[in-house]
């Protein structure tokens, strides 16, 4: 490990002399890619220029502990080199985590897609729950939310919809958040005061970039077709939603919220490049699936990843047993607790398998 950290380091330094000379730097885009570079690198030698200068300290008192004949001296030596210890394992952890591989997805924006489940048009009342916390939980994070598609019941539920969350570290956060979501509550539909469970399903896709997913407009349909509301009834009468079929996959992706065919159809292009990056993915990713099943991370769809249950005011996630009861504040976009357990868990699982 120490020695990958030196080279590290090295590498810093270099990035670092190349940088304060921006002038030996013709093109933008390099020094742009450097500076990326740089900034990438600057937390882990931050941490081991840290950790070297602890270690040396630890030496040090070492050294005079075994030179010390005074006793209460001793004690202030020993209980020094105790705290040096704690704080050298911290920052050998630390290190270690950020020495992982890094999922070059992680600063991404993304693309959300919440369909309602079982239970009629409660679960959809439960999917516009959920669109309403993730919506809180990016104004929170200073990101965007762009809606792409939706579909709403009668009742104002939602059956689906996909949106765009664009904001640096999106996905790195948000991933978490694939999988089926269960909801414990009388619904206010139900007369008789009965508890029922409803699901809606969430997707979260790494956005995708042309120079990733590159789409053959030869590969593709569009169709263009009026724009519907609540009950599929028409809500315009220009031919403005659009229909992509990719040809060679089969997907399907409409965009009908813009009132321009042509912002209909820009949108539908970035969704289908986002499936297509998903399914690309996930066949390359096929081979590790044994070790990817411990993940929490693994945006299985029909896996069950969290409860919420309205008559005890708790939310379970059931991946890390973790419960909390403070259903409101999380439904009010307050997930940072969540997420970061998630995270956490993630990054332990991670490093079991390399030690």
């Amino acid at each position: 490990m120490l020695s990958k950290l030196d080279n590290l380091e090295e590498k810093y330094n270099e990035l670092t002399d190349l940088l304060s000379k921006p002038e030996t730097i013709a093109d933008q885009q390099k020094y742009q890619r450097l500076a990326k570079a740089h900034a990438n690198l600057a937390e882990i030698v931050d941490k081991y220029r840290q950790y070297k200068s602890i270690s040396k300290q630890l030496q040090e008192v070492q050294e005079l502990l075994k030179e010390e004949q005074d006793e209460e001296f001793q004690l202030l030596l020993e209980t020094e080199l105790e705290d040096l210890k704690a704080a050298r394992s911290e920052l050998e952890t630390t290190l270690k985590v950020l020495l992982l591989p890094r999922d070059p997805n992680d600063e991404k924006s993304v693309i959300m897609e919440i369909r309602a489940g079982t239970g009629g048009d409660e679960a959809a009342l439960f999917a516009q729950d959920l669109f309403r916390m993730y919506s809180r939980y990016a104004e929170e994070q200073g990101w965007k939310i762009d809606i792409m598609d939706s579909h709403y019941t009668d009742i104002g539920g939602i059956k689906e919809l996909i949106f765009v969350v664009d904001g640096q570290g999106a996905y790195s956060k948000l991933k978490y958040e694939s999988g089926v979501h269960r909801v414990q509550r009388v619904p206010t539909t139900e007369s008789g005061g009965r508890i029922h469970t409803s699901a809606a399903t969430v997707a979260v896709l790494p956005e995708a970039e042309e120079v990733e997913v590159n789409i053959d407009p030869a590969d593709i349909r569009v169709d263009v077709y009026c724009s519907s509301g609540p009950g599929g009834q028409s809500v315009n009468t220009t031919q403005s939603a659009v229909r992509i079929t990719h040809l060679p996959t089969g997907l399907v992706v409409t965009c009908q919220d813009e009132k321009s065919q042509h912002k209909n159809k820009a949108k539908a292009l970035r969704v289908l490049r986002a499936r297509l990056k998903e399914m690309l993915e996930a066949e390359k990713n096929a081979e590790y699936a044994g070790t990817r099943k411990n993940q929490v991370g693994s945006g299985d769809r029909s896996e069950r990843i969290r409860t919420y249950n309205f008559p005890q005011g708790r939310v379970t996630d059931h991946r890390i047993n973790l419960t909390l009861h403070k259903l409101d504040a999380i439904l009010e976009g307050q997930l940072e607790e969540i997420i970061e357990a998630l995270v956490a868990h993630d990054q332990a699982e991670r490093l079991k398998q390399v030690e």
